[in-house]
């Protein structure tokens, strides 16, 4: 189970840490308000592939981090 997911300078986010709690966790919000970039941003924390166009604008580097709880 992901616990966190940290996201660092992927196209309109320059940072953001996201908490996830037990159970149902939804994600809503207004068209362009960000919600592919997280979903972009887990697929590539599980092996997804990256392409150098996703790094923010002016930066050197993008990170995605992730706390899982494993059983």
């Amino acid at each position: 189970m992901i616990l966190a997911l940290s996201i660092k300078n992927i196209a309109l986010i320059e940072e953001v840490e996201i908490n996830f709690d037990d159970g149902l966790n939804i994600l809503t919000g207004e068209t362009g308000a960000g919600k592919s970039i997280v979903i972009d941003s887990m697929m590539l924390l599980l092996g997804g592939r990256a392409n150098k166009d996703i790094i923010r604008n002016g930066a050197q580097k993008a990170t995605v981090k992730g706390v899982f709880l494993v059983d």
